[in-house]
């Protein structure tokens, strides 16, 4: 006699982990002005989540809601505890990392100094930070702000990897940057969600084809679309409505133009 199945909920397949983040109902305000209307979803415990959408949807606007850079209303839960109510600084504590659209380094500290202060923990991933980025190693003494673009996503991406996070918020890491940045950063994000898992805002389409699991698409300041990506991208219509002609996927000669002024 064969043995029970592996699909019998007595003795087959665990639950499934819960989300590593849940957001409800999350309004945001910048100056009085809406830019968050009502965005509601959930992020798993495993892989990367990428959110979609046009230019002003509110994609950046909802990532600064979830660490309080921007003034909110609604619930947000980090493996189950609500963070809505903590500073900026208590929501980083409790294990979210960012990577901000911006890349926001210190100019005119070393690249070292930028990885130092963002250490939170007795044994930062230092080996980890120097095996995805060598560059930075061999440039470790040189002022940030003298770096390329490219270089100082990679410190940005660098500051958050030190650290064991619950979960990595990261903002258009390839904006701007020229293909072989873009795919060194991708390498990185994809080595990072082996042990941490991503919300990843992308215009990119080629890396989230590459790299997100689900997708997230946000319009007008609310969840327009949720689902697996690659389902998503594959609906021509439902790309070309809720992402417009701005967020398709750029070729290797428009990066490499916009990265030419980086």
């Amino acid at each position: 006699m064969s043995g029970p199945s592996t699909s019998d909920p007595a003795g087959g397949f665990p639950p499934p982990a819960p989300p590593i983040l849940e957001v409800s109902n999350l309004r945001c305000t910048i100056g009085g002005q809406q830019v968050v209307e009502d965005v509601t979803f959930s992020v798993p415990s495993t892989g990367i989540t990428a959110v979609l959408g046009r230019n002003g949807a509110g994609k950046t606007s909802t990532i600064r809601g979830i660490l309080g850079l921007i003034h909110r209303r609604g619930e947000v839960r980090l493996a189950g505890e609500r963070i809505d109510g903590l500073a900026t600084h208590r929501i980083v504590q409790r294990g979210v990392g960012y990577v901000p659209e911006d890349r926001e380094v210190f100019s005119k500290l070393t690249v070292a100094e930028n990885l130092a202060l963002a250490e939170r923990q007795r044994s930062p991933r230092r080996e980890l930070v120097e095996a995805l980025f060598p560059d930075l190693v061999a440039r470790r003494d040189q002022a940030a702000g003298t770096l390329s673009g490219g270089q100082q996503q990679m410190v940005s991406v660098a500051r958050a990897l030190l650290n064991d996070n619950r979960i990595l918020l990261v903002d258009e890491p390839t904006k701007g940057l020229a293909p072989k940045i873009v795919t060194e950063v991708a390498d990185a994000l994809e080595e990072a969600a082996k042990s941490v898992p991503i919300l990843l805002v992308e215009q990119n389409l080629d890396v989230v084809r590459r790299l997100a699991g689900d997708a997230i698409v946000i319009s007008g300041g609310r969840v327009a679309h949720a689902g697996p990506a690659r389902d998503i991208l594959a609906d021509e219509d439902l790309t070309r409505r809720l992402l417009g002609v701005h967020a398709e996927a750029e070729t290797p000669d428009a990066l490499s133009e916009r990265s030419e002024s980086k």
